[in-house]
């Protein structure tokens, strides 16, 4: 059910190496971020907008009836930009939890996206977020693919203890594929973006260690599988056939 007190925030910018101009780049006849912001909205959650500093993705996003909001061009991080995007959408602090969704999931399930609420059932968690099992080496082993370590907590629930670019935890067990989709309290959210950059966030290049660092509460919901970012030609290639069906 839809929350007034709930944002989905989807920070967008043409700033990628690898893919320039993603965003805006055409999918089944929609740019991408389009799609995202689809996703996000049929998830029926809470108020959905995308913070960008692009005017052609802001012209975008609203000739296809989206709402947006533009900030700064200078945030060293998409949690910088959405907490600018909350104070200006939001000046009368009625909004209490704040999701950061990237803009380069296209064929996430809106299941998905609601799924990242339900750690923050307990009102000890801070930030909640998702993963799923890996079931390859190949995706153990790649240090593209973050790994979170957790206690679990109940069924399809872990209390995050760290995220690393390495094989992790060692021996047997399951591993989980941290997929990049937080809910954030408010408060937690305003906490964040005030500390300064942690050691452990420096040298993984994992902006969430910052939160575990100053130990702040992260619980992982588990997932059934990790949707599809787009990031390279090949990727991109991928969600225009699933989406063209």
């Amino acid at each position: 059910m839809t929350s007034p007190r709930t944002l989905v925030l989807i920070p967008a910018r043409m700033a990628a190496t690898r893919l320039p101009g993603k965003p805006l780049l055409d999918i089944a006849g929609a740019p991408m971020i389009v799609h995202v912001l689809r996703r996000a909205t049929a998830a029926g959650i809470g108020r959905v907008a995308v913070a960008t500093d692009t005017p052609a993705i802001a012209d975008a996003v609203r000739a296809h009836g989206g709402e947006v909001v533009m900030t700064r061009a200078d945030h060293p991080s998409g949690s910088d930009r959405i907490h600018e995007a909350l104070q200006t959408l939001d000046p009368d602090r009625s909004i209490e939890t704040v999701i950061n969704l990237q803009g380069d999931f296209p064929t996430i399930r809106p299941e998905q996206i609601g799924a990242v609420l339900t750690p923050l059932a307990d009102p000890a968690v801070d930030i909640a977020t998702l993963a799923a099992k890996i079931h390859t080496e190949e995706e153990a082993t790649n240090p593209n693919v973050v790994k979170v370590v957790g206690s679990p907590i109940g069924p399809n629930l872990l209390r995050a203890l760290y995220f690393t670019r390495a094989t992790a935890p060692y021996g047997d067990g399951p591993r989980y594929h941290h997929i990049g989709l937080y809910a954030y309290r408010r408060t937690a959210l305003e906490r964040f973006v005030a500390l300064p950059p942690s050691p452990l966030e420096q040298r993984e290049k994992l902006e969430q260690l910052r939160a575990l660092e100053a130990g702040m509460r992260i619980d992982v919901g588990i997932v059934d599988a990790v949707p599809r970012g787009v990031d390279t030609p090949a990727d991109l290639e991928t969600a225009r056939r699933v989406l063209a069906g």
